[in-house]
């Protein structure tokens, strides 16, 4: 079986001097690989630092709707002298997004825009952060003739949203809280949704799953989520685990887990 987290801000503080441990964990539940988004200028060379010091490990930079504010559009020409070079293990851009609980959305949208035309001048796929905004997230990439790949991450939304979101080309990140039974509408959504739309990810250390404390998650959760979710689809895991894999080698493209 191979697992692949789609999004995991594994070069956060919180792993600090266990993250070889957390690996070793993780490979043991069938975990290849993982993709770090960054999500702020300073934090992007610990992000790619961190992926390149780890088989398997690959990373996103990109400027999150919660730190806009920190930001210069110097900020995103620099992003695009990155990203031109196309460098080792950098697959997409993000995370970038729309947050309607965190900060205002007439400062976030400019980012957003800003990003999604440089994925798509640079041939990158997306990252998206999208929390109450999922109808606004479409409505923008349908407004920039959004015709690449991207992750929706953290998805928590209606069936009917991920349903047109898929249409512009996202692929719909499951995680942790399909585990808890309280999110009726999420676990009945991904229940529903065409296999080759999924991907699996943790967002560790955020979005813990049933069972694990507040800011505690990690990779090695992964195969909890994938178990969940192979039981609310009637699907046998092993099957599930072998879509999802090749979903997610579609989704990033350049990436190439072993």
């Amino acid at each position: 079986m191979k697992l692949v987290d789609a999004h995991c801000h594994f070069d956060f503080p919180g792993f600090e001097g266990r993250r070889v441990s957390e690996l070793e964990a993780a490979s043991q539940a069938g975990v290849v690989g993982l993709v770090i988004p960054g999500v702020r200028r300073p934090d992007w060379e610990r992000v790619s630092n961190t992926a390149l010091a780890h088989p398997g490990l690959f990373y996103c930079l990109g400027i999150h709707p919660w730190f806009v504010a920190e930001h210069s559009t110097e900020d995103l020409d620099v992003l695009e002298q990155l990203l031109g070079k196309q460098p080792a293990r950098c697959i997409a851009i993000g995370e970038c997004g729309l947050d309607r609980l965190h900060g205002e959305l007439d400062s976030q949208r400019p980012w957003f825009d800003a990003q999604i035309e440089l994925a798509s001048k640079l041939d990158y796929p997306l990252v998206i952060h999208s929390v109450g905004t999922h109808d606004e997230v479409h409505a923008t990439l349908r407004r920039r003739n959004w015709n690449g790949k991207a992750l929706l991450h953290g998805f928590s939304g209606s069936y009917e949203q991920a349903t047109k979101l898929i249409g512009q080309g996202c692929s719909i990140g499951v995680g942790g809280v399909i585990t808890h039974p309280r999110a009726r509408k999420t676990r009945e959504t991904v229940a529903r949704l065409p296999l080759e739309s999924l991907v699996l990810e943790t967002d560790a250390p955020d979005m813990a799953p049933e069972g694990v404390a507040a800011g505690d998650n990690s990779p090695v959760y992964l195969r909890q989520i994938l178990d969940c979710l192979a039981e609310i689809r009637g699907e046998h895991p092993e099957y599930l685990a072998s879509a999802l894999f090749s979903n997610t080698i579609a989704l990033y493209g350049r990436a190439l887990w072993h």
